[in-house]
């Protein structure tokens, strides 16, 4: 099976108050080095593999700030070093970052997919999270994509920001509707340590406007609302935050979900090859280092053991809407997990008559109205 190539941008205008990523802002100067480090990172890889790819993500931060050709030499340096049709070709973009000569280079590199980050249509709330654009300029952005043939746009929307109400989330929803994008993502604000609005809303606190953030059952209220309108609107529903119109699902996410394996390059790029999982250094000027030195920059390796296996398919399979059979599962695991299938299978049953999962043959999946809480369900089911 073909491979999915994930290449990592940690770099940003500015940091987003909600963000919990490894990246930062930086000098442009040091654009230019960690590109050709990934390039080589690349080449290097490919000197020891026979792998085909058939979709790349080109992800951060905020890739679409890299020059335009030096994006093409990132597609270039895959298209030299492992074969295969690319299927999809996915580039994330901020909206303040979309320029007609831009959307240009894109295409003629090899994009055929954008990942967009709106995040909210309101402007009290994306200037309080810390981002760049307004409005007006998602709606810009769009144009240029289309107007320059890369139609295939995804939208993010995350449900939770501080000063959000259910009258500006509808809105939010409603603008994104007009727009009627191929593919849309609709996350819950995450409030952990990890950003700069987790520790204040966590330390009771009032910078960033941490006491404005809705509660979870308003944050919970929004995603079902957009739920409920996404399918009248004619999308499916494939993944708990993710809905496409038909056809338009994210065939490289998809890999992640599905457990088929991906290489990472870039500083905090995963990988997977079915047995083991390893990572890259966060920090990217170490990162540019390694490489120019021609030494690894890995900095984790794990064989993924029989046990962790089997939690990572009811894990990452459940996220998707359709579910999971959990008879091939079971039949093909590891005979020394008896005990634990029959620990699993109480769970299920337990989980069921709470309403939380549902059991259809062999086919379990999470009750649609509980996808709001599905990281205590997981927690539940796997312990």
């Amino acid at each position: 099976m073909p491979l999915g190539v994930y290449v990592q941008v940690p770099f940003c205008q500015t940091k987003c108050t909600y963000c919990n990523f490894h990246t930062g802002v930086v000098s442009r100067d040091r654009y230019r080095p960690y590109v050709d480090a990934v390039c080589r990172d690349i080449s290097d890889a490919s000197a020891s593999s026979t792998e085909s790819v058939d979709t790349v993500y080109v992800g951060g931060g905020t890739p679409s700030l890299l020059d335009t050709e030096d994006l093409a030499r990132l597609l270039h340096a895959l298209v030299r070093s492992f074969p295969g049709p690319r299927v999809e070709v996915t580039l994330e973009a901020d909206p303040e970052t979309v320029t007609p000569e831009r959307t240009a280079a894109w295409q003629r590199a090899g994009f055929n997919r954008i990942s967009l980050g709106a995040q909210s249509f309101q402007d009290v709330e994306l200037q309080n999270a810390g981002r760049l654009h307004r409005r007006e300029d998602i709606f810009r952005a769009v144009d240029l994509l289309r107007s320059a043939g890369l139609s295939n746009v995804s939208l993010d929307l995350i449900a939770g920001l501080p000063h959000q109400t259910r009258a500006s989330w509808e809105d939010s929803v409603s603008q994104l509707l007009r727009i009627y994008p191929d593919h849309v993502s609709v996350y819950m604000l995450e409030i952990d340590e990890g950003s700069r609005l987790g520790r204040e809303s966590l330390a009771g606190g009032s910078r960033y406007a941490a006491g404005a953030i809705p509660s979870d059952d308003d944050m919970a209220d929004f995603y079902e609302c957009a739920a409920r309108r996404l399918a009248d609107a004619g999308y499916h529903h494939y993944e708990i935050s993710n809905w496409g119109l038909p056809g338009r699902e994210s065939l490289h996410n998809l890999k992640y979900w599905r457990r088929e394996a991906y290489l990472g390059f870039g500083a905090g790029a995963h990988s997977f090859d079915g047995i083991a999982r390893w990572a890259n250094v966060h920090e990217p000027v170490r990162y540019t280092t390694l490489i120019e030195r021609g030494a690894t920059a890995r900095e984790q390796f794990e064989v993924v053991s029989p046990a962790q296996a089997l939690a990572e398919e009811f894990f990452l399979g459940l996220r998707q809407i359709e579910g999971i059979d959990i008879a091939p599962i079971e039949q093909r695991s590891d005979p020394s997990l008896g005990l634990r299938w029959e620990t699993l299978h109480q769970r299920i049953d337990t989980l069921q008559s709470h309403g939380l999962v549902k059991l259809e043959g062999t086919r379990l999946r999470i009750a649609p109205n509980r996808l709001t809480i599905s990281n205590e369900v997981f927690l539940e089911l796997l312990g």
